[in-house]
């Protein structure tokens, strides 16, 4: 299937709806008021507490910190934090990154179990450390040594699913094939002067081999932040996006004077120019530059993105643009 050309889907009364709606959403600048982007429905939350945050006089690394906790608190949100879907062998595993565009100073942990804060422990790696990643055991101790208290992560329904994956002798494998469960929080945002922030939580891949990392708290694949450019963030098959580099890719775009939105269809263009089997991936990417203007998409129409926006004391949920 060729690519969606957009003369053709403005020539449809749905196409036409959705990038009516997405082009006053994307392409209008916000300088001077902050501008929350977030990946999924249970980004609304999440934008709106960073927003409330931010007003009430918190900088922006607070404000995508303590929105990413929404969903990390929320047992029902089973891609992130508390409730998260364990791996193979029902353990749950968290990977968080945050990065500050101004310092370009970031903070990750991969593969950390018993604290559903993974974000969290992500900002004191940036704040307290000259680290930038802290993976498993190691994760774990900096977190307790930061006061973090350790606490089972399975909800009983995350449990019942892993044991009923467990009793089913069909169940797919990461030795064999990817699943289709699996999303996260990434969100990016601007203070409205410049300065952006980037930031992503997950639990990564459902009945992932334990030790699997993907490119949420991989900087420069699953988060990535420039003031003197933009941030941008992904969601999806890690494994894939990892080898792409997407969201450095997606600023570099915008460096280059691609709007958010041309630059997050030029990165998924790009890796189905190298792979043609990629236009078949689990693969969406959200962007906003340094004057507020936003950019989402998505590879695929079965995996079509839904991102929240929260601007202008407006909170929303959108749909991306899909490639194929």
């Amino acid at each position: 299937m060729e690519p969606i050309d957009r003369r053709s889907f403005m020539k449809s009364v749905a196409g036409a709806a959705v990038l009516v709606a997405a082009d006053s959403a994307r392409t209008k600048a916000y300088e001077g008021s902050p501008v929350f982007l977030s990946t999924w429905v249970h980004g609304k939350p999440a934008n709106e507490r960073a927003a409330e945050v931010f007003k009430a006089g918190g900088n922006l690394l607070d404000a995508v910190e303590k929105g990413i906790n929404v969903a990390e608190n929320d047992p029902n949100v089973t891609s992130v934090g508390y409730g998260g879907l364990p791996n193979a062998q029902g353990v749950v595993e968290l990977d968080a990154a945050i990065i500050d565009g101004t310092r370009h100073r970031a903070g990750a942990v991969c593969s950390l179990r018993e604290i559903k804060n993974p974000i969290s422990v992500a900002r004191l790696v940036l704040e307290k450390t000259q680290h930038t990643t802290l993976a498993g055991e190691g994760a774990l101790r900096f977190a307790l040594q930061m006061g973090f208290r350790p606490e089972q992560l399975l909800t009983p329904e995350s449990l019942k699913k892993w044991l009923d994956w467990k009793a089913n002798p069909q169940r797919k494998t990461f030795w064999l094939n990817p699943a289709d469960n699996h999303d996260t929080l990434g969100m990016v945002a601007t203070d409205g002067k410049g300065h952006v922030v980037s930031g992503c939580s997950t639990s990564g891949l459902a009945w992932k081999i334990p030790g699997r990392v993907g490119d949420s708290p991989l900087i420069g694949c699953g988060v990535y932040a420039d003031d003197n450019v933009g941030a941008a963030s992904a969601t999806g098959n890690g494994d894939l996006m990892s080898n792409y580099c997407t969201s450095i890719s997606i600023v570099h775009y915008m460096a280059r004077g691609a709007s958010p939105q041309d630059a997050c269809t030029e990165l998924l263009e790009h890796m189905v120019k190298t792979d043609p089997d990629n236009r078949t991936g689990d693969v969406c990417v959200i962007a906003i530059n340094n004057r507020g203007e936003i950019g989402a998409a998505a590879m695929k129409k079965s995996y079509r993105l839904k991102y929240a926006l929260w601007r202008d004391g407006e909170s929303q949920l959108l749909e991306s643009v899909a490639l194929y």
